[in-house]
């Protein structure tokens, strides 16, 4: 499929997606007591794997964090502002998981409505706006040495999936991009915030796992 040249609306939510996921996966690196270059690639892999999962998978090749330079300032400038402040940022005990929820809700319906411009019907691109919100998570836990978050219990994947979803059936219904990414951005947020505040978790096995 030739190349699609994404609306105006999808890169801004991609920057500052990516932007609010860097800010993340470089505060986890600094927890850890990384070097600089950790910090980096910590910030790099969590700003940019989901997207770039996303490129590959609808074939946006090469996808947007090789074709455009933007893509790869973004995460360098956010790693170097929380590695310089981190001392500031680190007081605020729940910033990083703040800043998660907000680049989950970014990603999910940025990567979602990507998939519709590449010809995705609504599940699938919905199903791909998800993969996009929580890759560079997981490959930043992994990186770190943490179990990923959605295989934790938390509520992380299914908020990610619902506001994809909405984004998605709201730009299909014939609403503005902006409306429809706002709209779903919101709900995944929302939900994913809840979660955090209420405590509320995925059904994890009752029992002992051994047989």
């Amino acid at each position: 499929m030739p190349p699609v040249e994404p609306a105006p609306t999808l890169v801004v939510l991609d920057l500052i997606g990516i932007f609010v996921f860097a800010i993340s996966g470089a505060l986890v690196a600094v927890r850890k007591e990384l070097d600089l270059f950790a910090v980096l690639v910590l910030a790099g892999t969590t700003g940019l794997g989901g997207g770039f999962l996303r490129d590959v998978l609808i074939d946006a090749t090469p996808p947007a964090a090789l074709a455009d330079w933007r893509y790869l300032l973004v995460p360098v400038g956010a790693g170097l502002l929380a590695f310089v402040y981190h001392p500031t940022l680190g007081r605020m005990e729940r910033l990083v998981t703040v800043f998660d929820a907000f680049g989950l809700a970014l990603f999910c319906v940025a990567g979602a409505l990507k998939a519709v411009d590449y010809g995705l019907g609504p599940l699938p691109a919905a199903l791909l706006g998800m993969v996009t919100g929580i890759g560079g998570g997981m490959v930043r836990d992994v990186l770190a040495g943490r179990v990923p978050i959605i295989f934790r219990g938390e509520l992380y994947a299914t908020p990610a999936l619902a506001g994809a979803m909405v984004a998605v059936l709201m730009e299909r219904g014939g609403l503005p991009v902006v409306v429809a990414a706002l709209t779903g951005a919101t709900v995944c947020l929302a939900w994913r915030l809840l979660a955090v505040w209420r405590g509320w978790q995925a059904p994890l096995p009752r029992g002992s796992a051994s047989v």
